[in-house]
């Protein structure tokens, strides 16, 4: 009988029979889980465990017990059933080469609480593209949801916070169109909102000026395709990168098209991106409305176009949050907590505007 990580016993000897735990509490339930061998075992429960660990901080009441090629599992009725579709999905990863750990199991357990009719081995397993020994494929089921609207449609919006993968996956769908030759260039594009009228104090040719704005994108593009053959497509017009106002005048055809931080765009800004699409061309547009650097006063574009594009046929808008982020833990904490404040703001707002109306002191 060892301990595990928060201090619970597990028993891992041969001690006693399959199923069998001291002082089972009644009215628990226990199942067991049978192994095909030693190795999809280890690899369903992580390198030392790390993985059964990771179930045991997520259900504290639950006893696990291993013998052999099996894993019983002891606890409270709503647990256990959670706990076994838990493993049948891994068992699934695990048979599509999916290595598990904790930061895997993170997103099944919240595709499993989505009750989608999805399948959450089919999100996790959904490749876009493979480069460099890294394969790009969505975590969460809005970002899988997102990735089947770039397939289906013409001019896709993604809209949510930062870390959410609205950018990236957008990128490497953009690469992937242009490997299977569904496109013949990639165009990626950035208001540089930030430097506004004031791009003449910084140092160097207009190109090193913009070229801080639109740094994202190169790195992205690094991260998915040969480094070594990116100067040469960007050479031959393959790939071309450019702040937004580039785009004016232009019809852009046979081209998967990106606009991303589209939160810093002018209705009017919106409305010349959109209209540049030409024939046999995908739009992606990105941005999180929640962080807007126009001038105070300046509405932003990608805040009202959704009341104007709404149920045209080709355009879609996929709205991912918080539980989509895929960066570090904190990142999610902290777009949540901020979420929470701006909608505390607004209610102080509303409350102080209606008690004006009223004559009274908010």
């Amino acid at each position: 009988m060892t301990e595990s990580a928060n201090g619970k016993r597990r028993l891992n000897t041969g001690e006693g029979a399959a199923g069998e735990f001291p002082h089972t509490l009644p009215g628990s339930r226990t199942e067991v889980v049978l192994f095909d061998n030693s190795d999809q075992m280890v690899q369903s429960l992580g390198s030392h465990d790390e993985a059964l660990r990771y179930i045991e901080e997520q259900f504290p009441d639950v006893n696990f017990h291993v013998r052999g090629n099996e894993l019983s599992i002891t606890g409270p009725a709503s647990d256990v059933p959670r706990i076994m579709r838990l493993l049948h999905e891994v068992r699934g990863l695990v048979a599509r080469g999916t290595v598990i750990s904790p930061a895997v199991l993170q997103q099944l357990v919240a595709l499993l609480r989505t009750q989608s009719l999805q399948n959450p081995v089919d999100v996790l397993t959904h490749d876009i593209l493979s480069s460099r020994g890294k394969t790009i494929r969505p975590k969460t089921l809005n970002q899988k949801t997102y990735v089947d609207a770039i397939d289906t449609n013409t001019v896709i919006f993604g809209i949510g916070p930062a870390g959410t993968g609205k950018t990236y996956l957008a990128m490497a769908k953009a690469v992937q169109a242009l490997q299977q030759k569904e496109v013949s260039r990639i165009i990626l594009t950035r208001p540089a909102v930030e430097a506004g009228e004031r791009l003449g104090f910084l140092p160097g040719t207009l190109s090193d000026k913009i070229d801080p704005y639109l740094r994202p994108l190169y790195d992205a593009l690094h991260d998915m395709m040969d480094p070594e053959s990116i100067p040469r497509l960007m050479a031959a017009g393959t790939i071309e990168v450019a702040p937004l106002a580039y785009m004016r005048g232009r019809t852009l055809n046979d081209a998967f098209i990106i606009l991303d931080e589209a939160q810093n765009t002018t209705p009017e800004q919106m409305k010349m991106f959109l209209t540049r699409l030409g024939f046999g061309s995908k739009m992606v547009v990105t941005g999180d409305v929640t962080q807007v650097d126009l001038p105070f006063g300046t509405r932003s574009g990608l805040r009202i176009v959704e009341e104007i594009l709404q149920g045209i046929e080709g355009v879609s808008f996929s709205v991912l949050d918080a539980a989509d982020v895929v960066r570090h833990r904190l990142v999610g904490d902290i777009v949540n907590a901020y979420s929470i404040w701006d909608e505390t703001q607004r209610s102080r707002v509303k409350h102080s505007a209606g008690a004006a109306k009223r004559g009274e002191h908010a």
